[in-house]
């Protein structure tokens, strides 16, 4: 399940920071159109998710948030080594 953290940073701004934002902060106006709190993905309760539940959110979406199912095995992998960059230090 280790993702290339770099291709995963292409896919992730081709398919996710339309809503969640280019460093994953979330979007203002997304948030308030859909009536809900994003949290920045670097936070520290989005981070303490594990690979499968992270891989299941995209796909299946959480809350008001569309799945993704355009992504292959790979794209999933390579989004979720990026989104481990994320982390607040």
């Amino acid at each position: 399940q280790q993702g290339d953290a770099a291709a995963g940073k292409a896919v992730y701004t081709k398919s996710c920071a339309t809503c969640h934002g280019a460093a994953g902060e979330g979007k203002d106006a997304i948030a308030k159109a859909l009536k809900v709190e994003m949290r920045h993905l670097g936070a520290t309760e989005v981070q303490a998710k594990g690979g499968d539940e992270l891989r299941k959110n995209v796909v299946e979406g959480v809350g008001k948030m569309k799945p993704v199912k355009s992504l292959s095995e790979k794209d999933l992998n390579d989004t979720i080594a990026y989104l481990r960059t994320l982390a607040r230090k």
